[in-house]
């Protein structure tokens, strides 16, 4: 298993960015038994078998019937419980998937279990859960489940607490530190003290400190003693009595269902008043109360199922897997209760008729939300942007909602450009090697249909761009209901926000980064939007560290990737674009010889003089460039900058951050100098269209072992032509050898650009980036990265793994039912949760704030003035009409960049009297433009005051088929 994960790393790459590679392996020698495949335990098995692990078990001894359909996404009509064992499987080649029917009870013998490493108990009663915890407990070393002890990693690698341990290196004069670890004291955000340094040498300067990540113990009780006095999370501190409710309620219904071997059922008051008397015998021994509310909700809803809400347990129940496995991250302390109280509970008072089953896939959901709810989701319309692994998620949950139905005129728009990569498979459960190099949006489509074959979804491959609005237009926007995006970019988003936002549309957004998650629900005229907040821009690397001074791993990582881009992806695409608009290189040096200046000329003409033909030529080139980037470089820095070289104040210029070059001297049997020179010829062979052989190391002969490297140029003799420089006049003179030489060529005045791609080790990209980088690193003294970290910085990965990526399509899904419910403001949450610690916060979304343009006038971002005009409509007419709609007359009107009236501006007022046709001039079929309107301040002096949109018609007919 480990040896395959080894050669396999392309599918484990996102997640071994969260996890590292020794929980990696851990997880590669362990085995999880998981009983019962239900919504919730199938969400678990999927998630660990993406992850990774050695083997699962998946047990259960009952039958699929019509009603699983709706909880369990790898249950299809025809199939029996052990289908779901094959598809479960298929998810990941690598992992060993059994399946067990045999009858767990309290006369079972559990020495089965001792070949596990963890064991998750779904959908199993109370007496046989105390049962096996116990025997878990029992063994040495224990069985982990919940509780156990685990020992972990503090996640949290950015800024200090106090506490926390720190180690140093490279300090210049209190050398009694380096390499030492110290507890630290913070005493602001930018200073720590780490205890008496009296004794130590005095300080010089620089210094490196990194945080020392020191295993921690935690300690659990046992079941028995935590169903008396639990210790629980709280995710949503607005209801902070919820979850021990929730416990008391959950704990009534296991004694409820073994008194009466059923659960309760689902409408009846008289098991609500039983599973109340239940619950208030335990509360008494709790010391808490429970509303009969929240007991009535309950027992309707035990018997049934709210696929959104089994999806984001099972994510947070898989990773406390993952840590038991593995030791990584905090585990949970001890229980955790998530809810759905705000989308049943509204529902609380419908007819007992709306829950009752019917005999079909709803029947489980139903029993949680109404025939009607179940039927607003059938019709619902839903544009989703993105494919990937939160997409895959989306596109589970409202398979299992039943979102977008045919027989109802329901639909879901999906679009994505991209094609499936391996290292997609990890975690976007809907696509399996076969589907590798496929488009993600008509893959997951089809794979969606066979969850729930009555869906209607319609496939695209576009980008939700402004190059796109044309098919993405107000018209197609008019007919949704809702936007999802699954995007992970955030310019992305605020592209689809802005747009959401134009046509007045509520827009579920979602987003992951290793185990940390969030969702944002924006609802018209309730919510602030997506753009309504700004994140801090992502803070660049200064110019100058990049080129001479870098300091840090990342510096260097970022100097080769612009050295690809500069080197294999720039100077082409110049080269041909400069080719492409002259019509010849006779052309080009008479216009030259003439004194005539041509932009890019010079290097272009270098280029092509200096085009190598042969890949000898290539390796020659590629030599050249390594004494250039790591020789030369630090010779020319170090005679500008000797190592004595001092400041003004009397401070050396070689002191930390900044860090003094060593040059590197070529050495052919060194494998990371060999593996740099083999990879840039390897790129200049791709872009001169050089056939590129592997077997390179017998074409470095003698000639390119002793290369020259001055790359002293022989200056042209003086010609006797209108020219300004000896630039000029060389470049002259190397195109006239070209042409003189035929070697100007079509062939030759083409290059192949190459755009870089992190994920395809067969094309010598990543070889190019982390060779450069090493070497550089090594040349700055500074602490190299491997190839994983190498690709993941250079590549900007996010980090990515199931578990999140389940639970935010969960929380995001529950958040879908409100909106085709309407419900009101306060009972939609936000979200933000770290699994790793862990941490689950609920917040209320943020209010959308009004604008007040007078007394009696306000707007927001969701409102939208509307004006009807016709074909002899002046821009006068439409300043009266919206002061007689709206009761404030314009002071300025624009069009997109185009000003229509500005009073100050000469000439405006007679454009009074134009017509808005005139004005505008609108393309043909165009039914209206939204126009941006200012009014006049109350007090003189002041400034314009800004107003909503106002759209303006161009008929009153156009409003039935209006077109953007």
């Amino acid at each position: 298993m480990a040896d395959s994960m080894d050669i396999d790393d392309s599918l484990y790459s996102r997640q071994r960015y969260v996890l590292g590679d020794s929980a990696m392996q851990q997880m590669a020698q362990s085995a999880v038994f998981l009983s019962g495949m239900g919504a919730l335990g199938v969400e678990i098995a999927k998630n660990i078998v993406l992850a990774g692990v050695k083997a699962v078990t998946l047990h259960d001894c009952k039958r699929c019937e019509v009603w699983d359909l709706g909880t369990n996404f790898f249950i299809r009509e025809e199939d029996v419980v052990e289908a779901v064992h094959s598809r479960v499987a298929e998810l990941n080649p690598y992992v060993q998937v059994s399946v067990s029917t045999d009858v767990l009870d309290d006369s079972t013998d559990l020495s089965f279990l001792k070949r596990y490493q963890c064991v998750v108990l779904t959908e199993t009663k109370l007496s046989l859960q105390k049962r096996i915890n116990h025997f878990c407990h029992s063994q040495q070393p224990p069985i982990k489940g919940n509780p156990g002890v685990v020992m972990c990693m503090d996640s949290r690698t950015h800024g200090l607490q106090t506490g926390q341990s720190v180690c140093f290196k490279e300090i210049n004069g209190m050398t009694e530190l380096n390499g030492t670890t110290h507890q630290v004291t913070v005493l602001s955000p930018y200073s720590f003290a780490i205890g008496d340094t009296s004794s130590f040498q005095a300080f010089a300067h620089g210094g490196i400190f990194r945080l020392v990540k020191t295993p921690k113990t935690f300690n659990f009780e046992m079941m028995e003693q935590q169903l008396c006095d639990p210790r629980l999370l709280t995710p949503d501190f607005s209801k902070p009595e919820v979850p021990l409710q929730l416990h008391t309620i959950m704990l009534a219904l296991d004694a409820f269902q073994e008194q009466h071997a059923r659960l309760p059922s689902i409408g009846c008051l008289q098991d609500a008043e039983l599973l109340l008397k239940f619950t208030e015998e335990i509360s008494r021994t709790l010391k808490n109360t429970v509303s009969f509310e929240l007991v009535r909700c309950v027992s309707r809803c035990a018997r049934g199922c709210l696929p959104p809400l089994a999806a984001a347990v099972g994510g947070i129940a898989s990773q406390e897997v993952l840590k038991a496995l593995t030791g990584k991250f905090s585990p949970l302390q001890q229980w955790f209760y998530l809810d759905a109280i705000e989308v049943v509970q509204p529902l609380q008072y419908l007819p007992a008729e709306e829950f009752a089953p019917r005999g079909d896939r709803y029947d489980a959901l139903r029993a949680c939300i109404g025939e009607s709810m179940c039927l607003k989701l059938h019709k619902f319309r839903v544009f989703m942007v993105g494919c990937g692994a939160i997409g895959c998620e989306m596109l589970k949950n409202l398979a299992l909602l039943g979102v977008g139905l045919s027989r109802h005129s329901g639909e879901i728009c999906i679009t994505d450009p991209d094609l499936i990569e391996k290292s997609n498979l990890n975690r976007q459960f809907l696509f399996r090697p076969q589907h590798i190099q496929r488009p993600k949006s008509t893959t997951a489509a089809a794979a969606t249909l066979e969850i729930n074959p009555e869906m209607q979804i319609d496939a695209h491959l576009n980008k939700v761009c402004p190059a796109t609005e044309d098919i993405y237009s107000d018209a197609f926007f008019s007919h949704l209901n809702l936007v999802v995006t699954a995007l992970d970019n955030v310019e992305a988003r605020r592209y689809v926000d802005s747009r959401s936002v134009s046509n007045q549309k509520a827009l579920l957004d979602s987003g992951t980064m290793g185990t940390k998650g969030h969702t944002e629900i924006i609802v018209p005229y309730l919510t602030e939007s997506y753009n309504s907040h700004r994140d801090p821009p992502e803070e660049e690397i200064p110019f100058c560290t990049l080129k001479s001074f870098p300091a840090v791993i990342e510096h260097t990582i970022q100097w080769a990737r612009d050295k690809f881009e500069s080197a294999f992806s720039h100077k082409p695409s110049m080269y041909n674009m400069f080719w492409q608009s002259h019509s010849s290189a006779q052309d080009v040096l008479q216009r030259m010889m003439a004194g005539e200046s041509m932009e890019g000329s010079f290097q272009v003409i270098k280029l092509l003089s200096r085009r190598p033909t042969h890949l000898d030529h290539c390796l020659a080139l590629a030599r050249l460039k390594f004494d250039k980037y790591f020789k030369r470089k630090a010779l020319q820095l170090l005679h500008s900058f000797p190592l004595d070289t001092r400041l003004k104040d009397g401070s050396l210029f070689w002191q930390s951050p900044k860090r003094p070059p060593s040059p590197i001297e070529f050495d052919l049997n060194d494998p990371l100098h060999f593996s740099f020179v083999v990879s840039a010829a390897r790129l200049f062979a791709d872009i001169y269209n050089i056939p590129y052989s592997e077997e390179v190391k017998r074409i470095f002969n003698t000639s390119i072992w002793h290369i020259e490297t001055d790359e002293t140029v022989k200056k042209p003799d003086q010609l006797k032509m209108t020219v300004s420089s000896e630039e000029e006049r060389e470049a002259i003179s190397q195109l006239q050898e070209a042409i003189s030489s035929n070697s100007v060529t079509p062939g030759r005045l083409r290059m192949t650009p190459l755009f870089f791609e992190k994920d395809d080790d067969t094309n010598g990209h990543m070889d190019f980036v982390a060779s450069a980088s090493a070497l550089r690193a090594q040349m700055y003294a500074i602490e190299a990265a491997d190839r994983l970290q190498t690709k993941r910085i250079a590549g900007k990965i996010i980090p990515a793994i199931a578990t999140s990526t389940a639970a935010v399509a969960g929380l995001v899904s529950m958040e879908l039912i409100k909106v085709a419910g309407g419900y009101g403001f306060e009972l939609f949450k936000n979200c933000f949760f770290n699994l790793a610690i862990p941490v689950m916060v609920l917040t209320e979304t943020a209010q959308v704030k009004r604008t007040q343009i007078r007394d009696d006038i306000s707007f927001s971002i969701w409102d939208r003035w509307t004006i009807f005009g016709h074909e002899d409509f002046t821009l006068s007419d439409f300043m009266s009409a919206v002061k007689e709609e709206y009761g404030i007359e314009p002071t300025m009107v624009v069009h997109g960049v185009k000003m229509l009236y500005v009073p100050v501006m000469p000439g405006h007022n007679k454009r009074l009297k134009l017509t808005m046709h005139k004005l505008i001039k609108p393309s043909a079929g165009r039914k209206y433009v939204d126009l941006t309107v200012s009014f006049a301040p109350e007090v003189d002096g002041d400034e314009d005051l800004p107003g909503p949109p106002v759209r303006y018609y161009f008929s009153r007919e156009s409003k039935s088929g209006e077109k953007a």
